[in-house]
């Protein structure tokens, strides 16, 4: 969830969705159908770089253009397609102040031993065999308690990406289980953005929604765990001696205390007090710099000609702390708030074509196409699933993915005589938890920045949110709790 952004910031709950007459269904998918292709061809033949480092930025700029010139021959003007652009880019910019805020963080809490402090202790509890069912709990629970999928990756996230490299698990399957466990808790969490987003679009309430959710939620999570159960005992992950010598490196290089865990706790603290996310996050960076001057000064005096230098440095651009062992030279490193800047572009760019599609009334025509073939009470199912994940896609933000199909088929829901609590419930399964899944997201722009791995490196590990819209369709082939409005 982009959860960092406030219902209230964004108003998204009365945006109009724009219908466009002159626009057919042909015309509405031609920026889709060559977007998909260049991005095809970028990944898979190009290696990411077809039009250099920036390449999918590019991508969806050109695919924002080719959705103007339909817009054009559809008789739409320049200025509303401007309107919602700019609307668009407005909607992101406390997440982008938020990810630059977790920039500065990840330098900050480097240089002050936090980081290093969560993996030196997090080596010695947290064993290989259990390490990654047990990183899917503890995202679960953090974010549950904070209501944000974001904090809980910016925070628990990067030490337990630490944690796992050092004991050498593959950081795809790391990444997928914090993301697993963090939006698990983000779906259920009643003080969650989309958790509240999600009733209030289908006209149900709160807990209603979130106990309706329980019964698919709870068994993906389920089966997400024993999945990474059965991973953890086929993957190889180093010995003892191996922990040793990190230990003893970690201790040598920095000074080691579990005092350095007042700065992550006041930040948690300062969430569940319902602190604005960058006030929490800002405080977070200062604590660590202050921190920093009284644990590390050895630190700061390597890293620059001063240590408010290093700090600077810390804060704004590359970090790099030199230990006697090279595992951890890679993973003591950070890119500051200039690390940032390629998932931010990426989100720009990716709001600049959500915005002009919106504009030109292709996502409410692709929408209304879909809900033109549910014919039955599957196929209203199934395509509500398709929409949300198309408009992943194509909007590029999980708020529009979870409003414009909640706008556009709550009717149908009421005509097949089912509770509003069925529409919610699957909103959440395909439109929350897949946004993570594509890269030029917000979402998944944003986990792949913080936590340093690529959505295709994590996708398939992602288990619980590829596998909720597979088990909401389950659950709607089986009629198995499909409430009807006249069992209430």
């Amino acid at each position: 969830m982009q959860d960092d952004k406030n219902l209230s910031e964004i108003e998204i709950e009365d945006q109009t969705i724009i219908e466009n007459k002159e626009l057919n269904i042909w015309e509405a998918l031609i920026p889709v159908v060559l977007l998909m292709m260049m991005l095809a061809y970028n990944i898979f033949l190009a290696d990411g770089e077809a039009l250099g480092e920036y390449s999918n930025q590019f991508i969806l700029l050109i695919g924002g253009g080719i959705a103007a010139i339909v817009g054009f021959f559809n008789k739409v003007k320049a200025r509303l397609m401007l309107k919602e652009v700019w609307e668009n880019l407005r909607s992101v910019f406390v997440p982008i102040m938020i990810l630059f805020l977790v920039g500065a963080l990840a330098g900050t809490w480097l240089v002050s031993g936090v980081i290093p402090a969560m993996v030196y202790y997090g080596l010695q509890v947290l064993s290989p065999a259990i390490f990654l069912p047990a990183s899917v709990i503890i995202c679960a629970v953090i974010s549950i308690a904070t209501g944000s999928s974001w904090t809980t990756s910016a925070t628990v996230g990067i030490a337990l990406i630490g944690i796992g490299s050092a004991l050498g698990i593959h950081t795809g399957m790391i990444a997928g289980a914090v993301i697993s466990g963090a939006y698990f808790g983000d779906k259920m969490s009643p003080l969650s953005d989309t958790t509240n987003l999600a009733p209030a679009m289908a006209g149900t309430d709160l807990f209603t929604h979130i106990r309706y959710m329980t019964f698919t939620t709870v068994p993906t999570l389920i089966i997400t765990l024993i999945a990474f159960t059965i991973i953890s005992f086929s993957i190889e992950t180093t010995g003892n001696t191996d922990l040793s010598s990190l230990l003893n490196s970690i201790e040598n290089t920095f000074n080691i205390t579990p005092l350095l865990f007042i700065v992550p706790l006041a930040v948690i603290a300062l969430i569940l007090l319902k602190t604005k996310p960058l006030i929490a996050l800002g405080t977070g960076v200062l604590l660590a710099a202050v921190f920093a001057f009284i644990f590390q000064p050895n630190i700061l005096d390597g890293l620059a000609s001063s240590k408010i230098g290093s700090i600077v440095n810390a804060i704004f651009t590359d970090t790099q702390i030199t230990t006697d062992n090279e595992k951890l030279n890679d993973l003591f490193s950070a890119g500051g708030m200039k690390g940032m800047l390629w998932t931010i572009f990426l989100i720009c760019c990716a709001m600049v074509f959500g915005g002009v599609m919106d504009a030109i009334g292709s996502l409410s025509r692709i929408t209304k196409a879909l809900l033109s073939v549910a014919t039955t009470v599957f196929g209203l199912f199934a395509s509500t699933v398709i929409s949300c994940l198309g408009l992943n896609a194509i909007a590029s933000d999980q708020y529009l993915a979870i409003v414009i199909p909640g706008k556009m088929f709550k009717k149908a829901y009421q005509d097949k005589g089912l509770a509003p609590e069925n529409l919610s419930r699957t909103l959440e399964d395909s439109g929350t938890v897949t946004s993570v899944l594509i890269p030029w997201n917000t979402c998944g722009a944003y986990q792949s920045g913080v936590l340093g791995v690529s959505v295709a490196d994590y996708f398939v590990y992602a288990i619980f949110n590829w596998l909720s819209p597979f088990t909401t369709l389950f659950f709607a082939a089986l009629q198995i709790k499909i409430r009807q409005i006249s069992d209430k």
